[in-house]
């Protein structure tokens, strides 16, 4: 049985632009789920994404650096990202970090 902690993170499109990020978002899935979050946004031709964060299980600076290259990715790539339903976890540490705002209007 996987530990929940550890589990991969999954980042699905059920729609053109509308992403839903299941799992912990935590230092220990953070390479991989930066990494599956870099493909899936470079695989969808949508100009403007959502990304429904309800399902994330757990987080820390490490998940929310993740949320942060994801933004800076669709801003390079002429697109914009908005998260939704950003868990406490990540909004608490996303306002001592300053970055909440940036968080919440996306780019």
């Amino acid at each position: 049985m996987r530990d929940e902690a550890t589990a991969p993170v999954e980042l699905t499109e059920s729609a053109p632009g509308n992403l839903t990020a299941r799992g912990p978002l935590t230092f220990a899935t953070a390479r991989s789920a930066r990494a599956k979050g870099l493909a899936v946004l470079s695989a969808t031709g949508a100009k403007e994404i959502q990304v429904d964060c309800s399902g994330i299980t757990a987080s820390d600076s490490a998940g929310m650096s993740v949320l942060l290259d994801w933004l800076a990715f669709a801003k390079r790539n002429g697109r914009s990202l908005h998260y939704g339903n950003l868990p406490e976890q990540v909004q608490a540490i996303a306002h001592i970090s300053d970055v909440l705002e940036l968080l919440e209007k996306g780019v």
